[in-house]
């Protein structure tokens, strides 16, 4: 999985909006579940969002609902993550992280595959 973050190297100011993309390549993609996780300094890693093969299911960590956005593109293997009115507690490394079982999962156990990662910073 290569996860990228798009938009002034994934540093921004609160209140802002990034997007991030995650591209997976020699499997069958659509057969996934993807996930976003995160991960500040000292703290362990969190769920953040998931989606179904279809993306008709999504869930959300309480924490982001109503901000954030996960989609995905199975015609170009690609997993987003929109971020919108970001907040400085948003300031962590997020990874893209693909499930083969079609039933959704908020924990990171539950995810096979994972991204190297990209640091998301936002500034107050």
């Amino acid at each position: 999985l290569r996860s990228s973050c798009r938009r002034w190297g994934g540093l921004v100011q609160a209140g802002g909006s990034l997007r991030l993309s995650c591209a997976a390549s020699g499997r069958t993609f659509s057969n996934y579940v993807m996930g976003w996780f995160r991960q500040a300094p000292g703290k362990e890693r969190e769920f953040v969002a998931a989606i179904n093969w279809s993306g008709a299911t999504t869930y959300y960590a309480d924490s982001v609902k109503g901000r954030f956005t996960i989609s995905r593109d199975n015609a170009k293997n690609t997993v987003y993550l929109q971020m919108n009115s970001l907040k400085p507690e948003d300031t962590a490394v997020y990874y893209c992280a693909a499930r083969l079982n079609p039933i959704m999962a908020t924990t990171s156990g539950s995810y096979r595959y994972w991204g190297k990662g990209t640091q998301v910073t936002v500034s107050s």
